[in-house]
């Protein structure tokens, strides 16, 4: 075998555009390609520096159905100041909660995609 990384993860979401302003408004996420292909819109997002993208695929970019994404760790700095911020931009999270790995919550996107954020132990 000779895979060196991982390209995207699919998360299915009902409208893009709404998708979008979640993941860069709320997330800080930045656009990495948005580009119309076939009978659809190839549009990908990422956090600065990150290798691996997440192609919100939306209508007519394959079989996928909105919301059924599920553990989907992103790591942070600090969780806790995240949380706090993903709270008053209205989103509902779970935790924090302390794990043998580090402390975490856990939030769903606008389409009920879960995804949780992860700050590490040190040395684990």
């Amino acid at each position: 075998m000779n895979i060196t990384h991982t390209s995207f993860v699919t998360l299915p979401v009902a409208d893009q555009d709404r998708a979008l302003a979640f993941y860069t408004g709320v997330l800080g996420f930045q656009v990495r390609a948005d580009r119309p292909v076939g009978p659809g819109r190839w549009l990908q997002v990422a956090p600065e520096g990150a290798q691996t993208v997440f192609t919100l695929s939306g209508p007519g970019m394959g079989d996928f159905t909105p919301g059924s994404a599920r553990g989907i760790m992103l790591v942070t700095a600090d969780v806790d100041a995240d949380c706090a911020r993903l709270a008053a931009a209205g989103v509902e999270v779970t935790g924090p909660d302390e794990a043998p790995w580090g402390r975490m919550v856990g939030f769903r996107d606008l389409d009920g995609n879960e995804l949780m954020l992860l700050t590490e132990k040190e040395g684990f």
